[in-house]
């Protein structure tokens, strides 16, 4: 270290030696580029004082500014406006002390006034100049060593990002880089250079410019670009056998190393492997508009989306109902900061409490209901199968009663494609709930419906916050299965199915988005860990569990043999389904679950759930095991 501060000390002293050459030179060049040659030998003392005077002003000045604490290899456009303040202070301040030895009559006074600005002129490129060709003769240099054994490098987009990465590689031959070129997909950059780097095509170029250049290494210069894009890239490397640098931040990036502490951040679209869909706001804006709307669940992932949606559309009344306060007075702060004009009314109670609800329902008459309450962790309600009986079932019954009782016009329940054939008890628990409502919309001939999700990513207790944290801790990313499968949605993309549903509903329909192909879980993670700046199996290991109790390695969102009809959205469909429920039988069914539940007969609800609810095979999973739980 002290070795190279004084090679910085000596490169700054031959600095000032040069400036003092400099400064005669531009003395001398002001006097001779005004006067005739012939006048030179007689105002040849006014040159030599004027000379003093700046060798010591300028000197001094220069000095004062910082002009020799710098490093000029590095010299920028902040160096150039210092250079600027610099010269010109120090010439009007020489100019000063010239004018009073003049006025002083210490000076011939017939001397050229314009010299003193003909010298600050050629000051400002006599020292500009000389810094900036420091710095011009070291990335030569630097080039000229970087070319002979640089690894080819190829910079995708040739925005602000990738200038400078280009600017580092082209000034640190240490990295071993050497940028060939720039793709962009803006088109008034093709055909121009960058520091002398071309840009040689747009992004989908990719491919082919791999297959035909040399190209050694990619590094991805575009920090907020979508999730499309990036693995459109990474895809692209990978076929290629190269791992493509990510850039969350320029040292990590040029460096070659990536801190787990500063990824990108991810958005979580960038995760679905299909476009997001859309919302007809027409048609849900009449459904919503003026009308009391009560949300279950309110606090949770999918409730808060559903209160902030709803609340877009100047509802009458907005109630706010769920068990945990804290939640609950989160969401209120959020919708009373964003509408201060809407009417809003937390309520704390739980579902399972009939006679709460109905109090609830009989105070605030609600027009619309979303029902979202509910247990929903697989693993947990294998060891919890009374709760999930009480909350999810007996909840939903006495929602939908007291929705019945008081007249609610149209209701949806928030299902999941678990509901499906399933070998779960949260599964076989949202089938009853679902069963419960159609049975109820047919008995009543009013709009209740439901609605089924896929897995819905970035939601409280889902795979992408556990992968963010596992990955942010350095991994192992943890998987279940390598062929584990499931549909995948964002939380306002069900939220917009929710609200649509709520427009479009007749009554005793099942509704479901369109999630394109099922995603597995690996792909997922390995996304996810690209996303956010790291490659899978070098910087974050992927890890297999086995298969959770409850599983299946991949869902469906109708029953086999049954069809799909599609509805007055694109990317919504209603399951056509031949499935009569018996409404006596239910209301029986559902009372002896509620005496199993209450008396803790476990076994004999697993038994019963198989008989009940058609392909349901519950009992078929492993045994609870509660290492698997996580």
């Amino acid at each position: 270290m002290d070795e190279i501060k004084s090679r910085h000390h000596l490169r700054n002293r031959y600095v000032f030696m040069g400036d003092l050459f400099l400064i005669m030179v531009s003395v001398m060049g002001s006097f001779a580029l005004r006067l005739d040659v012939a006048q030179l030998p007689f105002y040849f003392p006014a040159l030599l004082i004027m000379c003093g005077v700046a060798l010591v002003v300028k000197t001094i000045t220069y000095y004062y500014f910082g002009l020799y604490r710098r490093l000029w290899v590095y010299a920028s456009t902040h160096e150039l406006r210092l250079i600027v303040v610099a010269v010109t202070t120090a010439s009007v301040l020489t100019s000063g002390v010239m004018l009073i030895l003049i006025s002083a009559g210490l000076v011939l006074p017939g001397m050229p006034r314009s010299a003193l600005g003909i010298d600050w002129l050629l000051s400002l490129i006599l020292i500009g100049g000389s810094r900036f060709a420091l710095r011009i003769l070291s990335e030569q240099s630097n080039a000229s060593r970087g070319m002979k054994s640089g690894r080819r490098t190829l910079i995708i987009g040739a925005g602000d990002a990738g200038a400078l990465v280009v600017r580092e590689l082209q000034k640190s031959p240490q990295l071993n880089l050497i940028p060939i070129g720039f793709l962009d997909d803006d088109s008034s950059k093709q055909k121009h250079e960058i520091y002398g780097v071309p840009v040689i095509g747009v992004v989908n170029d990719l491919v082919d410019e791999l297959d035909n250049r040399r190209i050694d290494e990619v590094i991805f210069a575009i920090p907020s670009a979508p999730g499309r894009v990036v693995r459109l890239v990474n895809n692209a490397c990978r076929a290629k056998g190269i791992s493509p640098r990510t850039m969350p931040g320029l040292y990590e990036l040029i460096g070659g190393r990536v801190s787990v502490n500063r990824l990108r951040e991810v958005d979580i679209t960038d995760l679905l492997r299909r476009e997001p869909v859309t919302i007809d706001d027409k048609l849900v804006g009449a459904s919503l508009s003026g009308k009391r709307i009560l949300i279950t669940g309110a606090g949770g992932s999918i409730g808060r989306e559903i209160c902030r949606q709803a609340a877009r559309w100047s509802p009458n009344e907005l109630v706010l109902l769920g068990h945990g306060e804290n939640s609950i007075f989160e969401i209120l702060l959020e919708l009373q900061g964003s509408f201060p004009a809407l009417s809003i009314h937390p309520v704390i109670a739980d579902v399972r409490d009939a006679e709460r609800i109905y109090s609830v329902f009989d105070t605030h008459r609600p027009e619309v209901v979303f029902h979202a309450a509910a247990h929903k962790h697989v693993p947990l309600m294998e060891i919890n199968i009374e709760e999930a009986i009480t909350n999810n079932v007996l909840g939903t019954r006495n929602i939908v009663q007291a929705a019945l009782k008081s007249d609610v016009q149209r209701l949806v329940l928030i299902s999941t494609d678990k509901a499906v054939r399933p070998v779960s008890v949260m599964g076989a628990t949202k089938r009853l709930a679902e069963m419960i409502v159609l049975d109820a919309a047919h008995r009543s001939g009013r709009s209740f419906s439901v609605v089924r999700f896929g897995n819905v990513l970035g939601s409280r207790g889902s795979v992408v916050p556990l992968f963010k944290e596992q990955i942010a801790r350095g991994g192992p990313v943890t998987v279940t299965h390598p062929d584990m499968m499931r549909y995948f949605m964002t939380i306002p993309e069900a939220v917009h199915l929710v609200m649509q549903v709520s427009a479009m509903g007749q009554g005793g329909e099942v509704f479901f988005l369109n999630m394109g192909q099922q995603v597995k879980i690996l792909d997922l993670a390995e996304d996810l860990i690209r996303l956010s700046g790291l490659e899978p199996g070098r910087d974050i290991e992927i890890a297999f569990t086995g298969i959770r109790p409850g599983e299946k390695l991949s869902e469906d969102l109708w029953e086999e043999g049954m069809h799909s009809q599609p509805t007055g959205h694109p990317e919504i469909f209603r399951a056509v389904t031949d499935e009569d429920v018996d409404g006596k039988k239910l209301v029986s069914a559902v009372d002896e679950f509620a005496r199993l539940a209450s008396q803790g007969e476990t076994d004999a609800i697993l038994h019963m759930l198989d008989e009940v609810i058609p392909s349901a095979s519950v009992r078929s999973s492993p045994p609870p095991d509660l290492t698997s739980v996580v």
